[in-house]
């Protein structure tokens, strides 16, 4: 069922590429015929170019620090670990073809990896009629663990029910209920749109403007004259990556950070660090942070080593990463092999300690992780020693009390185990 099997020396050789440790298309190391033969490949599939280019990267770094940690171990199932990285280019399209060749071509048992929600959606469907176990590292949109399911798929990150619902009822108490948003125009974008409309209708917000902007999109100045004309209690910003940090910026030179709070479902050091001073601002649903792990050791000691390695702190993503290989190579482990059903049984109502205090859990009833999220204040260029800490946690919330509630959650995914 493994790759290297069946892949020439020269094939390895040809594909190349990437950082922390792996090459695009190819492990970084080139096996002997008689060590591939002992090596488990993880099938990877990000979004490497494109405006989530850098929050990828840092989830790459992650899932390898968990190969090299399992490697370090004697391995899984007795055998040397390997990723084997392909770039979707930021586009389904790209997502599905690299899928199908990880599957087809390469022989990979188990799948992992994007960021991008559509590509999370399209790679699972495409998982699913492959029947291989597949774990989305960062796509949001509910459906990936609701309304379009999979046996075969389990997800790491939030939903976008769990970042809306962590996120709106705080918002609404500090800033008002007028509310302004500009949102990706994509399944993310419309997933987040759902969530906050349910918190609309408990907590009386108004929405006084709401603007859909393309994947991509480098000028806000159109967007941003609306919300200055609609005057909102807050400005809630749900586009990411190189997005954020356009959006930001321009928001910074129309005046409007000094003007209207600004607010959103989900910040993320990789576009923060890379805005100025002025326009590192707003309060955010933080999935996870490298200050607030605790007493977890695990958590202590990743931190402290992916630091000494890249020379800046690990990321949310970065987190995602490291969790997303660890759990896959654990219940390959427990497993005791690489069957697909063997594999997703034992992800089923995983429990263990994700990086953080506390537990979660890969709900038995979607698949989905259900762990702690926090609403954060940003420092404007961080703690005095340390301008990479711009993040000051205001409240946290349980995992269990952001997603949908179990007997709501089976009545909108429905698992089809194979008989």
């Amino acid at each position: 069922m493994e790759g290297p099997k069946s892949k020439s020396r020269r094939e390895f050789v040809k594909a190349a590429a990437i950082t922390g440790g792996v090459v695009l298309g190819a492990p970084l190391f080139i096996p002997k015929r008689s060590e591939a033969a002992e090596t488990l490949t993880i099938g990877v599939n990000e979004e490497l170019t494109g405006v989530y280019a850098y929050p990828a990267k840092n989830e790459v770094r992650g899932m390898q620090m968990a190969v090299d940690d399992w490697n370090k171990k004697g391995g899984v199932i007795g055998r040397q670990l390997k990723l084997l990285v392909e770039d979707n280019a930021n586009n389904p399209g790209t997502a599905v073809e690299k899928a199908r060749k990880l599957f087809e071509v390469d022989k990979v048992p188990v799948l992992i990896g994007t960021l991008n929600s559509a590509n999370s959606q399209a790679v699972s469907n495409v998982a699913f009629q492959a029947g291989r176990p597949f774990l989305v590292s960062g796509g949001h949109t509910d459906s990936v663990t609701g309304a379009q399911c999979h046996w075969t798929t389990f997800r790491t990150c939030h939903s976008t029910w769990a970042e809306t619902h962590a996120t709106g009822l705080s918002i609404s108490k500090k800033f008002g209920k007028k509310w302004y948003y500009i949102t990706p125009d994509y399944a993310f974008g419309h997933s987040l749109l759902d969530g906050y409309k349910d918190m609309e209708a408990k907590l009386g917000v108004q929405v006084v403007g709401s603007d859909l902007t393309p994947l991509g999109t480098t000028d806000f100045s159109a967007y941003l004259t609306k919300v200055l004309a609609a005057k909102p209690d807050c400005l809630i910003i749900m586009v990411q990556g190189d997005d954020q940090i356009n959006c930001l910026k321009q928001a910074n030179s129309f005046g409007i950070l000094k003007r209207i709070p600004v607010a959103g479902p989900q910040g993320e050091l990789e576009p923060l660090w890379g805005v100025p001073k002025e326009a590192q601002v707003g309060y955010w649903g933080v999935e996870w942070y490298y200050k607030n792990v605790g007493n977890n050791k695990e958590a202590q000691s990743f931190v402290s080593r992916y630091m000494a390695q890249f020379q800046e702190p690990p990321t949310a993503r970065s987190a995602f990463g490291y969790i997303t290989v660890e759990r896959m190579a654990t219940a390959i482990q427990e497993a005791k092999g690489t069957d697909p059903v063997k594999v997703c049984k034992q992800l089923s109502g995983m429990t263990f300690h994700p990086l953080q205090q506390g537990t979660g859990t890969y709900r038995a009833v979607d698949h989905q992780l259900t762990w702690p999220m926090l609403f954060c204040e940003t420092i404007a260029g961080g703690q005095s020693d340390n301008p990479k800490d711009i993040f000051k946690m205001v409240d946290v919330q349980p995992g269990e009390a952001i997603e949908h509630p179990v007997s709501e959650q089976e009545k909108i995914c429905k698992l089809t185990w194979p008989a």
